[in-house]
């Protein structure tokens, strides 16, 4: 990897407000990708509803968009269980430069974290643990900002939605090394009831490999047709909401380990039952998160939906400045309809 400081490359990127920016290049690559990596004045990329960088390739050529679709096992085993894990999102030299410009966001004197919804540089309850948690970052960089059109993640998330792909919110979620915290068991609905119809979807993205010692996602198979549980503090304990589930699901409780190498992702329904354990490993364990909904959901609330957003009012879709629609082709064969139960 090969990695180079580039003054003046701002304003020829598309990078207005950066004051440098970075070329990361692999040693096995000719690709080029730009970083920015510090800024005397942050512009909200929220304006741009298309990528603003060459670090994830949109090629014209249907075909080419083809191979990230999945397969028809891949889009049953989700329809049973709730979850699809191991979809490669990104490459090697892709993940350098979030890495990298996620180190830049989880210094709390970052000029762009007035363009966060949520900020927490511990938001675990445990004093003896930690974890990062921001939601926003598309909003800050150009790296996070443009993950969202990967087609890597547009054409797995369209079909499983079954239609057009219109963004929620997006997060950081990092584990520091040997005192990384839990977040606990939860369904990710609970926390987004302020949405309706449930047409919902989740991809968590590993910055690192995860695996069962530094604190990997696991998931409840079926748990995304269960009835909506109660919504737990999400940096609590690890196993509250077991004790308040109904008698009839404590049987079916049977949570799987989701390891994944970093780059590769995993998908699942906005019910199903989720979380992950601390990290006493000498490595931390970060991740992003790209939430979004089938196009069509609209508000259900007359508050604002995140800090710092305009209000959308009761019964009105969603959209506008900061829930762009992402993909609006339909990849999906018919028989996929109904996928999310929504």
């Amino acid at each position: 990897m090969r990695t180079e400081l580039c003054f003046s490359r701002a304003t020829h990127l598309g990078f207005k407000s950066a004051a440098a920016v970075y070329f990361v290049q692999s040693r096995r690559s000719t690709q080029k990708f730009f970083v920015a990596l510090s800024s005397n004045m942050i512009e909200d990329l929220s304006r741009y509803h298309h990528p603003v960088s060459a670090l994830f390739a949109r090629s014209r050529n249907s075909v080419d968009w083809d191979r990230y679709r999945l397969s028809e096992e891949q889009l049953q085993f989700f329809q049973e269980n709730g979850y699809l894990k191991g979809v490669r999102i990104l490459s090697d030299e892709q993940v350098e430069a979030l890495r990298t410009e996620l180190e830049q966001l989880m210094d709390p004197a970052h000029a762009g974290r007035h363009l966060f919804h949520e900020y927490h540089s511990n938001e675990s309850t445990d004093p003896n643990r930690v974890v990062f948690h921001a939601l926003g970052a598309w909003r800050v960089l150009p790296g996070f900002h443009d993950l969202l059109w990967n087609p890597a993640f547009l054409v797995p998330a369209s079909q499983l939605l079954d239609g057009p792909v219109r963004f929620w919110h997006d997060q950081l979620f990092c584990k520091p090394a040997r005192h990384g915290g839990v977040v606990a068991w939860h369904q990710d609905y609970s926390y987004w009831t302020r949405t309706t119809p449930l047409a919902h979807l989740t991809c968590w993205i590993g910055l690192d490999d995860s695996t069962r010692e530094n604190g990997c996602l696991n998931y409840v198979p079926g748990s995304h047709k269960w009835p909506d549980l109660p919504k737990p503090v999400l940096t609590g304990e690890m196993d509250g909401i077991r004790e308040t589930l109904p008698e009839g699901l404590k049987d079916k409780f049977e949570p799987v380990a989701i390891e994944l190498k970093k780059g590769e992702s995993s998908f699942h329904h906005a019910r199903t039952m989720h979380g992950s354990r601390a990290n006493d490993t000498p490595a931390p364990r970060r991740a992003t998160v790209i939430n979004v909904f089938r196009d069509g959901v609209m508000s259900d609330s007359n508050e604002p939906l995140l800090a710092g957003v305009p209000i959308i009012p009761r019964g009105d879709p969603m959209g506008g400045q900061f829930f762009p629609l992402l993909f609006d082709r339909q990849p999906a064969p018919a028989n996929t309809r109904e996928r999310l139960g929504a």
